[in-house]
């Protein structure tokens, strides 16, 4: 994870970071970290980081082409990531911590057959094949921010269809107030699971009307093929003004429920991680600053510019009303 000082803004890749200080305890802190000599080391693992990708381009999965959606905020002029990036520096805890874990450990997760369970408070609960899932609406690419709690972001071109349209077909009872996605926990076929880092398996949740919103996307693809496999195959969520985390991957069930569901970084550390998890600069994790953001691939390595981070993410004239009259340093 890239982690900003507060004192002098130096940035250096310690995935373990963003994990509760039970977890990496009696490792190394900063200055220890810098007098070692192990900056050095990890700028070489940056700039070996490409040689982890397994996939250096488009053309090796199967196709999952999208029309261009016309949902407002679905599209960006922004320069979109190179997919070797998007494909080799990932957060998949399941898989490893360390940003290269994912690329290199998740050959062994199995998608087909795959079955994703709807249960809960719904007229309409059942079990759906990862097929029907996706001929249940037309493919839309889109092109999303995605941006994470330790600093950094990406531009990517997801496919899928709002999350909405399968809310819709379940059709909710009247008092099911929050959508919980859980992903797949399978020790054989994920090598972290059982560790100590999370409560497995991972969770996460939606306010209902932040998952009825058109933005929020049932995802399937991206760069217009099926999603890689440390990317989240086949399916995940991409909530485009929250932070990476909420955006679930490998997902299994989805649950409508009446209480706020328990989530997996908000069970690990409740003051670092709140439900809401908006793209907020105004509020600090409390271990480093929200304020600003780098974007992978632009150059500079761990030195890259840093830009100024939007609230929610860029999206805030397609969700801002979500949240109005809510007091955004507590509900964080």
């Amino acid at each position: 994870m890239l982690i900003q000082s507060r004192d002098n803004g130096f940035i250096h890749p310690r995935s373990s970071e963003i994990t509760p200080r039970g977890v990496y305890e009696g490792r190394r802190d900063m200055l220890k970290w810098l007098a070692s000599g192990a900056a050095g080391a990890a700028m070489a693992s940056w700039a070996a980081r490409d040689a982890l990708a397994q996939v250096a381009a488009p053309g090796k999965l199967a196709p999952l082409p999208g029309v261009k959606s016309t949902v407002p905020g679905a599209q960006t002029m922004e320069k979109v990531s190179d997919y070797k990036d998007a494909t080799s520096y990932n957060n998949y805890y399941e898989f490893g911590t360390d940003k290269g874990d994912p690329v290199k450990n998740a050959g062994t997760l199995k998608t087909k057959p795959w079955t994703v369970e709807v249960e809960g408070l719904v007229k309409k609960p059942g079990k759906y094949g990862i097929e029907d899932l996706i001929k249940l609406s037309a493919q839309e690419e889109r092109i999303y921010r995605l941006r994470c709690v330790e600093g950094w972001s990406m531009v990517i071109p997801w496919v899928g269809y709002s999350l909405a349209e399968l809310i819709k077909k379940v059709e909710p009872q009247g008092n099911a107030k929050y959508v919980e996605f859980v992903t797949l926990a399978d020790p054989k076929t994920m090598p972290f699971v059982g560790s100590r880092v999370l409560d497995w398996p991972y969770a996460e949740g939606l306010r209902m009307d932040e998952a009825m919103h058109p933005l929020t996307l049932l995802t399937f693809g991206m760069y217009g093929e099926v999603l890689p496999n440390q990317n989240g195959a086949p399916v995940r969520i991409v909530v485009p003004w929250k932070y990476g985390f909420k955006s679930g991957k490998s997902i299994v069930k989805i649950r409508f429920v009446e209480k706020e569901p328990g989530t997996a970084w908000n069970k690990a550390a409740a003051q670092e991680y709140g439900f809401y998890s908006n793209v907020n600069p105004n509020v600090d994790h409390p271990r480093w600053s929200q304020a600003t953001e780098r974007r992978i691939g632009d150059g500079g390595g761990l030195f890259a510019k840093r830009t100024k981070t939007q609230m929610f993410n860029g999206y805030e004239a397609q969700v801002g009303q979500l949240y109005a009259g809510m007091d955004l340093k507590k509900f964080y």
